[in-house]
């Protein structure tokens, strides 16, 4: 009953072609902003924004990026990790090596690295895909592993591999409390979500899935496969690079190359799998699941196995955290295989027919 567009008449194309045509959107979309920017700061504890809102806002970010890739181009990518690790490694060296550089140039010189990074090993793109693709950007992890544990130059000549960054500013600003850190983190997602979706909404986006759906009949519409793939490599690691490298500075401050191990493509992947592919909102779904789930387990788990009398150690509590992980994934693809970005689409749907049984 309160979520219907009557009476909402579209006089320009402009305004017919806005992200959000409902206006129910629209003010939904600047609540949450509102509350994001203004009540959460206030609300929040710095638990909160340690284990649960600074991990979430970077994966989102890295999941957007990931989900340009293989939701919106169809190209299989199994080496979101290098690209993060790319992007965070090339940030430190930039932060590092040159004196003076602001910290947020810094950052997007590392989604550069991790862009043309990502565009070498997209070149496979052009020649393969399904699991030969996957296996291909398998590839590009293995070799970012090995590079960033043998090469010390880019370890600043750490023997074992770990660097770390310290005093962080932001135009003077310092990002040493868990607010700011989280501001600063909010800023950079809203901004780089906003630019994901009118991307994708355009003309590169059209080519994007027109490749994903049939790629030797988008070329025989005069689409060019070589372009949107690369340039679907390119804005993918370009994301996932700055993504990197805000986990590296913002979440972790001093890591080595096992903190972009493979198990972060998977998780990535999972990511875009279970929040829907295809959907900028699912990034966001995905990412919420990834992070949230894990903590309210390992919560609830102890409080269960002691109603039933059971005593469960620290490490079975680990493994029943990721056997229902595991099981919750599963029953996610079979019961709705286009992940909750499609079931918040549906719920949408209903609300605008409600109460009405058509």
């Amino acid at each position: 009953m309160f979520y219907r567009e009557n009476g909402q008449f579209k006089t320009t194309y402009r305004a017919d072609q806005q992200i959000f045509p409902i206006a129910q959107d629209r003010i939904a979309i600047l609540a949450m902003l509102v509350v994001g920017f203004a009540a959460v700061p206030l609300l929040a504890s710095d638990y909160m924004f340690r284990a649960i809102l600074i991990p979430f806002l970077i994966f989102s970010l890295a999941a957007v990026g990931v989900n340009i890739l293989v939701g919106f181009c169809g190209q299989i990518s199994l080496g979101s990790g290098a690209f993060m690790a790319v992007g965070a490694y090339a940030a430190y060296n930039f932060f590092v090596r040159i004196e003076g550089m602001p910290l947020l140039v810094a950052l997007l010189l590392g989604g550069v690295s991790s862009m043309v990074f990502g565009m070498v090993f997209g070149l496979p793109s052009l020649r393969v895909k399904g699991l030969y693709l996957a296996v291909a950007t398998l590839a590009a992890q293995f070799f970012a592993d090995w590079m960033f544990l043998r090469i010390q130059w880019f370890t600043n000549n750490s023997p074992s591999g770990s660097v770390s960054v310290s005093n962080l500013q932001v135009f003077g600003l310092s990002l040493e409390s868990p607010v700011a850190k989280y501001i600063f983190c909010l800023s950079l997602l809203v901004i780089i979500a906003l630019l994901a979706k009118n991307l994708v909404r355009g003309a590169v986006g059209r080519e994007w899935m027109a490749i994903r759906d049939m790629d030797v009949a988008a070329a025989v519409i005069g689409i060019r496969p070589m372009y949107a793939k690369l340039s679907a490599f390119a804005v993918s690691s370009f994301i996932v690079g700055v993504a990197g490298a805000l986990w590296g500075f913002i979440y972790l401050g001093a890591w080595e190359p096992a903190a972009f191990s493979v198990d972060q493509s998977f998780k990535l992947l999972f990511m875009v799998i279970i929040g829907g592919m295809g959907s900028i909102m699912g990034s966001f779904f995905g990412a919420a699941f990834i992070v949230v789930l894990p903590i309210f387990l390992s919560q609830v788990l102890p409080v269960l196995a002691s109603l039933f009398g059971i005593e469960i150690s620290t490490a079975g509590i680990s493994h029943a955290e990721l056997m229902i992980f595991g099981g919750l994934i599963v029953w996610f693809l079979i019961v709705e295989p286009h992940g909750l970005a499609k079931l918040w689409s549906i719920g949408k749907q209903k609300l605008r027919l409600w109460p009405f049984p058509h």
